[in-house]
């Protein structure tokens, strides 16, 4: 019996095909999953009074916080550039007072066909494992928080030419829930001028 080997050819891409729809489908459903089951956590979290920002009468009527749904768009592979000097600058916060960090690097990306940069940082005090990324967008105050968000990026190593930004992950500053809380403030140059539908959401 001879086999046609159009046949086997064809038989083959559709295998790819199927491997690849089978990996695009469930790698979008297992990442929505893991966003969810952590926003979950968040939530429950917000509810106990050791590790919730909200006053015990605010807890009483939480219901849960509110997020933009996930979208893969908004995981981005950045393009990284390690500063070669990490200058300590002070992060001015919302009580007049300021917390050191590292200037540690910048992230680029493309979105829409344009290009944005973010500056990383990281803790002076060298207690951190990952890069602080404090931003504000045009959401702010229209949808997302008035007062900006913040992303956490894994710390790259020395040969890395890459960073994970995850606005999915955006998140508040405890600010958002109450006024008892000093927060660190966007920095200028890190005021995006596009829309980051993602992440977390205003509280209120």
């Amino acid at each position: 019996m001879r086999f046609n080997p159009k046949l086997l050819i064809g038989l083959g891409l559709l295998l790819v095909f199927g491997y690849f729809l089978q990996d695009l489908v469930l790698g979008q459903d297992q990442y929505a999953a893991r966003l969810q089951q952590a926003r979950a956590a968040k939530n429950n979290a917000f509810r106990r009074p050791n590790s919730s920002p909200l006053s015990a009468d605010a807890r009483q009527s939480f219901d849960s916080l509110k997020f933009y749904p996930p979208n893969r768009a908004y995981r981005l592979e950045a393009q990284l550039e390690h500063f070669p000097q990490r200058d300590t600058v002070e992060m001015p916060l919302t009580d007049g007072k300021a917390d050191k960090y590292l200037r540690w690097g910048r992230a680029k990306f493309i979105f829409d066909k344009q290009e944005y940069q973010l500056t990383l940082f990281l803790k002076a005090d060298g207690k951190d494992t990952t890069l602080f990324v404090p931003f504000t967008d045009r959401t702010n105050g229209f949808g997302s928080y008035g007062g900006g968000r913040y992303l956490d990026a894994p710390l790259p190593a020395a040969a890395d030419t890459e960073v994970l930004l995850d606005f999915n992950q955006a998140y508040n500053p405890y600010c958002a829930y109450s006024d008892g809380y000093a927060c660190p403030v966007p920095p200028p140059d890190n005021r995006l001028k596009l829309q980051i539908e993602a992440g977390e959401m205003a509280y209120k």
